[in-house]
């Protein structure tokens, strides 16, 4: 709307060059038509979008349930809201009155002419619990600290020392792993028990009661946890250690119990031998046959001398 305020001066400066252009009657009815068009829109803007016929008479606010003062917001809004139009909504004074509550991400305003208004609230939900010197506080994705706010006792704990400026947590590595709880799956997040930083392993998160998830650095979060649920969900990764994810393209499950190898068991020993003979061997194991028996020795015949010839005289 502004912008055609912005815009009036210029269309009454161009009024004078379109009306000399063509026919005198279709001039008169160009002139006549922009006047017609000034004074509408300057009824418009000077009374009808903020009069009492537009006013707004029922606010409906939705999205409060979280914040411990939904209530005093619920009014708070209603109170501004109703002091506007539905042609003339004052987003900003809206979000004045949610400023002071850390709970409230966003907030969207739709009017429904010509008396109503719809104010949806968008809250920030909690990811995690940040936990200094004993005390644990739920913690939004952006590091909105959400005091007051009765989170789930199953979401894992950032434990940092690290304190807090106001209402949010400042940039370091107990926000980056703020982002880590906040990239895991909806239905994976409430199992995970801590999430720190190792050397060689990166961001880990530990499960309650499982194994542990090595993640790595902060890039392709999402797709780490989705490997990392994908392994767990198979019934080989049982018993598991911990399982690597930190290539989200080859996920490993480390640590699980190898299946026990199947020994061959022994032969018997070959039929007719003594106990604790040692069973015979084949000569050709493709034929199966016995080895052929030894030669016999022969002994060599006694050489016998023959006797001397005596002459005759």
């Amino acid at each position: 709307m502004t912008t055609v305020v912005r815009l009036l001066p210029r269309a009454f400066a161009f009024v004078p060059r379109v009306a000399s252009a063509g026919p005198v009657h279709w001039r008169r009815r160009l002139i006549a038509t922009l006047l017609l068009a000034a004074v509408l829109t300057a009824a418009y803007l000077l009374w009808f979008r903020d009069s009492s016929l537009v006013r707004v008479e029922r606010v409906q606010v939705t999205g409060l349930s979280a914040a411990p003062d939904a209530a005093q917001l619920r009014a708070a809004l209603t109170d501004a809201g109703q002091g506007m139009t539905t042609l003339h909504v004052d987003q900003s004074r809206l979000e004045q009155v949610v400023a002071g509550s850390p709970v409230v991400h966003a907030i969207t305003v739709t009017p429904d002419f010509p008396h109503g208004l719809l104010i949806r609230i968008t809250e920030n939900r909690p990811v995690a619990l940040l936990s200094t010197g004993g005390h644990n506080v739920p913690i939004a994705a952006d590091g909105t600290l959400l005091e007051g706010v009765d989170a789930a006792t199953t979401l894992p704990t950032i434990r940092t020392t690290a304190q807090p400026s106001g209402h949010r947590l400042g940039a370091g590595p107990a926000l980056d792993r703020v982002a880590v709880a906040a990239a895991a799956p909806p239905a994976l997040l409430p199992k995970v028990a801590s999430i720190t930083i190792q050397p060689g392993k990166g961001f880990v998160a530990q499960l309650a009661n499982g194994p542990a998830i090595w993640l790595g650095g902060d890039a392709r979060l999402e797709d780490k946890w989705a490997a990392a649920a994908a392994v767990l969900a198979q019934q080989s990764s049982q018993g598991a250690a911990y399982i690597d994810a930190r290539l989200p393209e080859r996920p490993v499950a480390g640590g699980v119990d190898a299946p026990t190898d199947p020994q061959p068991m022994a032969e018997g020993p070959a039929a007719g031998a003594l106990p604790g003979a040692p069973a015979a061997i084949p000569a050709d194991p493709s034929e199966g046959t016995a080895p052929p028996a030894a030669p016999t020795a022969t002994t060599p015949a006694t050489p016998t001398t023959a006797a001397p010839v005596t002459p005759q005289p």
